[in-house]
């Protein structure tokens, strides 16, 4: 990597209001090498186990960069270790930390999270930075993964990025750094804009925040901290199978079978034992277990204007003053990562939760899903879709039905 080249900053999250004097220091430990399981090992640095004692806690009195301590997430992989490099330029004490979070092999027997623990570790040596890992297996387990599992149950497609922001990032971690490594703040390699300079950051309180979308958004490569598998292999080994019927959604004939609901996401393209052509999930029945689909990727069946979400986390405001003096409000919309913004209106229930009404139907609105809303490059806040509306398809039969009967003559009886 050029030292010359042109980087992003890294995102300072998470401020810790700590004093030094309160700060306990980070656990000491001899420089293995090996990331095997256990609840928490500690690496110093090269730099630090020269230190005298005395001399340890000195930089912390300092002011500006390098009287600050930031903990910075390492999961092994290429941003993560960006943002520690940077973080390392401007100044600032920092300190790695990898969490491991899932405890198999892959289905060829390689244990990931081995690998990607040992990767960590040979930046932080590079970087001549304190290492240490943590286990959050059983939280991981508990927290994240079991909703996974029962958001699939009832037919929804989750997002255990978030749910893992929420619980494993932004909750064991962060008090993690707070309370065993003295931190002033963390950082992860996720990429965000803040309208915060350092010097502001770490004049924030930390404060326990509502549930919800927090400020980091990352690009997933599979599910969180499993990473990528072969998904219906693998979700078979945690359900067990539900068999149903592919049911075309133009005429309500069955065309094939499957082995649950929970396999599939709406817009995906279903693959159909016996059939060349392709069909694609367009809506789900728990209760009989059909899976219904449509002859094409762009089918009307496909395409909403219409859902509601599940109480929205607001993120400066709770909610914004312009939706709660008019119970509406413009803004965009988003509910993936890489999809460009629309524009919506925002209706405000009296529960926390709204209805967004969208200026264009969109492809594919899935439960589950969080809705992100934006006004201008500001992120607002979010909300998990719970409910959509009718499809363009189920619209459009409704006005055929009405004009059938509008066209319908009555003759009087001689």
């Amino acid at each position: 990597m050029s030292t010359g080249a042109s980087l992003p900053r890294p995102t300072l999250a998470a401020p810790l209001d700590r004093s030094a004097s309160a700060r306990p220091r980070p656990p000491r430990g001899g420089a293995v090498r090996g990331c095997g399981s256990g609840s928490a090992r500690a690496f110093p640095s090269r730099a630090e186990e020269a230190k005298p004692p005395q001399e340890a806690g000195r930089g912390r009195t300092m002011l500006g960069a390098a009287g600050r301590h930031v903990v910075c997430a390492l999961s092994g992989g290429l941003d993560s270790a960006v943002a520690a490099l940077l973080l390392r330029r401007r100044g600032y004490q920092v300190t790695g930390v990898f969490m491991k979070n899932w405890d198999a092999v892959d289905e060829k027997g390689i244990c990931l999270a081995d690998r990607d623990c040992e990767d960590a570790y040979r930046v932080c040596q590079i970087l001549d930075i304190p290492f240490h890992q943590v286990s959050y297996v059983k939280e991981y387990w508990n927290e994240v993964f079991s909703y996974l599992l029962n958001e699939y149950e009832l037919g929804r497609t989750p997002n255990p990025d978030i749910v893992c922001n929420k619980y494993i990032k932004f909750k064991y971690f962060v008090h993690y750094a707070l309370d065993n490594l003295g931190a002033d703040a963390v950082a992860t390699g996720h990429y965000a804009r803040t309208s915060l300079e350092d010097n502001e950051v770490f004049q924030q309180k930390y404060i326990q925040r509502p549930q919800g979308l927090f400020r980091n958004r990352f690009e997933s490569m599979g599910i969180c901290f499993i990473g990528k598998r072969n998904f219906q292999k693998f979700i078979l080994e945690y359900l067990e199978p539900r068999p149903g019927n592919f049911v075309s959604i133009e005429d309500n004939k069955v065309i094939g079978t499957h082995e649950g609901w929970f396999l599939y996401t709406l817009g995906q393209r279903a693959r159909i034992g016996g059939l060349q052509d392709a069909w694609f999930v367009v809506d789900k029945n728990v209760a009989t277990g059909d899976v219904f689909v449509a002859p094409s990727t762009d089918h009307p069946a496909l395409y909403r204007d219409l859902l509601r979400t599940s109480r929205v986390h607001w993120i400066a405001e709770e909610p914004p003053a312009e939706l709660v003096q008019n119970k509406m409000m413009e803004c965009n919309f988003c509910f993936q990562h890489k999809m460009a913004l629309e524009p919506c209106m925002l209706t405000l229930n009296q529960d926390g939760t709204v209805w967004v009404t969208l200026t264009k139907p969109i492809r594919a609105l899935t439960p589950g899903q969080f809705a992100v809303f934006y006004q201008g490059d500001e992120c607002l806040g979010s909300g998990k879709i719970l409910r959509l509306g009718p499809s363009l398809y189920t619209l459009q039969q409704g006005k055929d039905r009405e004009k059938t009967a509008g066209d319908v003559r009555v003759v009087p009886a001689p």
